[in-house]
């Protein structure tokens, strides 16, 4: 669960990460504009700066992947927890004698899922 959150919290860094022409990395928020970050109009060869709406639509976009990765997280404990139940229903049902191992494995579970 851990290494699934980093790697997620990783990724939304990268996404929150643009690349500037020497390939460097930089934040999308520390005011600068480098040229790969400007649009160009036919106007000329100068560049504009892109439209306040691109940044909140960056921004909007950020949220939404923000929310989707906390989704993700809550399915992923949920299917956690389904398969910890369905293997500590296993270990119930079983009709012989458990082995030392899966009693303990049977205790512990059935100590976690009574104290969530």
């Amino acid at each position: 669960m851990q290494v699934f959150h980093m790697v997620h919290h990783n990724s939304l860094g990268k996404l929150q990460a643009s690349i500037d022409g020497s390939g460097k990395k930089r934040k999308y928020d520390d005011g600068a504009q480098s040229k790969s970050s400007q649009a160009t109009s036919n106007l000329g060869d100068q560049p504009t700066n892109r439209p306040p709406s691109a940044v909140t639509h960056f921004q909007t976009m950020c949220s939404i992947k923000e929310k989707d990765l906390a989704v993700k997280e809550k399915d992923l404990a949920v299917k956690e927890r389904v398969s910890k139940m369905s293997l500590l229903d296993s270990l119930i049902s079983k009709k012989d004698s458990l082995f030392e191992a899966e009693e303990a494995l049977k205790q512990k579970l059935l100590t976690e899922m009574l104290s969530n």
